[in-house]
């Protein structure tokens, strides 16, 4: 008993003694022992490189997961060491609207096919996007987060534990100041040189510890080239996945192509961008579009009662026994017959033929 009322007056007596220390330095009566330069700016780095590495994780969780009540979830759950529930992103979700649109309006229609088509490939971009979260997450956050939760953590210990120790020295030093006795001034120099001793061997740690940032730069350097990967791919399959549906669909007339284009390069900056045929997935608008272009050379081709070779635009699936299907691309014969509806044409491929709509077609010369 007697032993724990001892150590526990020393423990109030040196953090009182710290209080004092800590004070009189604040109110200027009382000097500072100065860390060495090459510390100081070992903490200033360490210091920054916290501070840097908390505000590029929340801007990477911000773009990978935009919805803030998304994230606060997740962040609940992780703090409840829980699984988060698995909800389909906005890809797939449009993706789902899509699909099941297409599918009332009709697969068989050209517009509910084009509506599937494009639902397909926005699940596939949706799925390429979990990719690249799961592995950001792997691959540069959970470094990150270790590094401000581990090594940081015992960086900041102890820099604290330094920073007592520098108040216990100059305490010393000032008792030692103090001092007039013979035998107090021998008890305070011998208390200057044991609190000297602890000073320079936590310096020492500290020191070390914050040389370790370097490697932790060397590791975060690592981790962005992963991440910068995981985005390449992710962007790199994104832009397959679109060019393949460009492709099911066909291409726009040139006046919306060349809209486009202009749209491109508006901002006055110069852009080099790939060049992709950009699809057109409703029939009515292009009949609309077709008024200016094509107009003409149906009117030719229906007044002359020839026929003519046409590239067709988008799949069609044929509606009747009179109508004949068509697939995207292909080249068919073309001709008017007398009576027929003006926004129809006969089609001929191979030994096939059947009504066609000129929305579908593009003639060639």
């Amino acid at each position: 008993m007697d032993f724990n009322v001892k150590r526990l007056a020393a423990d109030a007596g040196t953090f009182l003694s710290r209080a004092v220390q800590f004070t009189e330095e604040r109110l200027g009566q009382a000097e500072k022992t100065e860390l060495d330069a090459h510390l100081e700016n070992l903490l200033v780095r360490a210091e920054n490189t916290k501070q840097w590495t908390e505000r590029i994780m929340k801007q990477t969780e911000v773009l990978l997961q935009p919805n803030p009540n998304a994230r606060l979830e997740e962040f609940v759950y992780e703090k409840l060491e829980k699984k988060v529930p698995t909800r389909m992103n906005n890809h797939e979700l449009l993706g789902q609207s899509m699909i099941e649109s297409g599918n009332e309006f009709g697969p068989g229609t050209a517009y509910g096919n084009a509506l599937i088509k494009c639902g397909e490939t926005e699940k596939q971009i949706g799925g390429a996007e979990r990719e690249l979260i799961q592995c950001a997450a792997i691959n540069f956050l959970t470094p990150f987060r270790n590094f401000l939760e581990g090594d940081f953590k015992t960086i900041l210990k102890e820099r604290k534990l330094l920073q007592v120790k520098r108040l216990d020295l100059d305490a010393a030093k000032t008792r030692l100041k103090k001092a007039r006795m013979s035998d107090a001034r021998a008890a305070a120099e011998q208390e200057l040189r044991m609190t000297q001793s602890e000073f320079d061997r936590q310096a020492e740690i500290t020191r070390l510890l914050l040389e370790g940032v370097s490697s932790t730069h060397a590791h975060h350097l690592r981790c962005l080239n992963d991440f910068v990967e995981a985005q390449t791919t992710y962007y790199a399959q994104c832009y397959q996945y679109m060019g393949d549906l460009q492709k099911q669909l066909g291409s726009f007339p040139s006046t919306f192509t060349n809209n486009n284009q202009s749209c491109a390069s508006g901002g006055g900056a110069s852009i080099s961008v790939p060049t992709i045929s950009v699809s057109a997935s409703l029939p009515s608008a292009s009949a609309a579009r077709g008024s200016s272009t094509p107009s003409g050379g149906f009117n030719e081709l229906r007044s002359s009662n020839g026929s003519r070779k046409a590239r067709v635009l988008y799949d069609y699936d044929a509606a009747s026994s009179s109508e004949l299907s068509l697939l995207a691309d292909e080249v068919i014969t073309v001709s008017s017959v007398p009576g027929m509806d003006s926004d129809w044409l006969m089609g001929e491929r191979g030994n096939q033929n059947g009504k066609v709509p000129i929305t579908y077609l593009e003639l060639l010369n």
